[in-house]
């Protein structure tokens, strides 16, 4: 892959940044000893051209930091900020020293708002977005469109309701115009010192709707709960990877003697979570959604109180009616469909032998 006009010509942001968005890369790696390398429908695909070196690895980075951020890198050794480049769009970018050297991971952001059916989300999201109030959890690895279904939900809002909508991010990757609501962006280390903090001062905003990016440790999770409870529609992520043990996270960050009382204000206030992985097609190129879907009833909020959480997934298995789903019910529908392989599938399901009996495998 060679995008440059002359493999011999130096590296700049601007060459690389365009070339990264011509080819619909998701993410660009600027390593030294390689050229730039580029993340395309998930797989690492290098680029034709000199390797960056030390100096060049410099001067891309001076010339992309501000002066609070060339400051916040020398005293932190890392950084991670957000921005607009003319002609490409809006991009994240963390710089991490390696060897001594500065290198950069840059997150090209999306430049629209995608419609539910082109991200391949389940229907109930777009519903979900609806809910007046509630803890909505959006959950799995990293890289697999988290942000991208936060963005949606909160573009759903926008549209549909007159509310006021405050964002905690780290960063910003998509700036949303005011429609119907009244929408405040904040990023931390820019607007604020931190999730925590800022969503104490969220909540004297007189907000409708609380987005949190990142839900990170104790304090920004009992201070989302207290949102929660309060009768506000607070979005979230989580870097977990399926619903059982998002909820597993959840009530073991806090101290035991504190557990009881969290898994019931957990119960009370959680109204859904999606967990989420990005699967490559079985036919030409990019990535399809699978997802998990797990909606508060009586029954999956007993078994959150009573601390039962591995019963959630049956649950799931047979809440259809509830519009609920596992990851593996997902998987078998995708490959159904055709649009994922069986391999893919069966490499990603939880309970092979459903997959290998509806499948019609003939070793099952």
């Amino acid at each position: 892959m060679n995008f440059a006009e002359n493999a011999s010509m130096s590296w700049t942001l601007d060459k690389i940044l365009k070339g990264a968005r011509k080819y619909q890369a998701s993410d660009v790696h600027l390593v030294r000893g390689v050229a730039p390398v580029l993340r395309i429908n998930g797989e690492i695909r290098p680029i034709e051209g000199e390797p960056l070196d030390e100096e060049t690895l410099k001067s891309i980075v001076n010339g992309a930091l501000n002066p609070q951020q060339l400051e916040a890198l020398e005293r932190t050794w890392q950084v991670c900020f957000s921005r607009t480049w003319a002609d490409v769009g809006r991009f994240r970018v963390s710089v991490y020293y390696h060897g001594g050297c500065p290198e950069m991971a840059i997150r090209l952001c999306e430049t629209v708002v995608r419609s539910a059916a082109e991200l391949g989300l389940p229907p109930i999201v777009e519903d979900l977005a609806r809910q007046p109030a509630g803890l909505i959890l959006i959950t799995g690895p990293t890289g697999v469109g988290k942000t991208t279904t936060l963005n949606f939900m909160v573009d759903s809002i926008n549209r549909d309701r007159r509310a006021k909508i405050v964002t905690i991010e780290d960063p910003v990757e998509f700036v949303h115009e005011n429609r119907r609501s009244i929408i405040i962006q904040q990023e931390v280390m820019t607007d604020v010192q931190s999730f925590r903090s800022a969503l104490i001062h969220v909540l004297r905003q007189d907000p409708d709707v609380v987005v949190i990016g990142e839900m990170r440790d104790l304090e920004t999770i009992e201070t989302a709960l207290v949102a929660a409870e309060t009768g506000h529609l607070l979005l979230a992520t989580l870097h977990t990877p399926d619903v059982v043990q998002t909820v597993q996270r959840i009530y073991s960050v806090f101290p035991t003697e504190q557990q009881n009382s969290v898994t019931v204000r957990l119960a009370n206030s959680l109204h859904a979570i999606i967990a989420q992985k990005l699967l490559p097609r079985a036919v030409g190129n990019g990535q399809v959604l699978a997802c998990e879907v797990c909606i508060m009833t009586p029954a999956t909020r007993n078994y959150i109180r009573e601390q039962q959480v591995h019963q959630l997934y049956s649950e799931m298995q047979t809440g259809r009616k509830h519009r609920m789903q596992t990851m593996d019910q997902s998987l078998l529908e995708l490959y159904e469909r055709g649009d994922i392989s069986y391999d893919v599938a069966f490499s990603n399901v939880r309970e092979p032998n459903f997959l290998r009996r509806r499948a019609g495998d003939a070793d099952a």
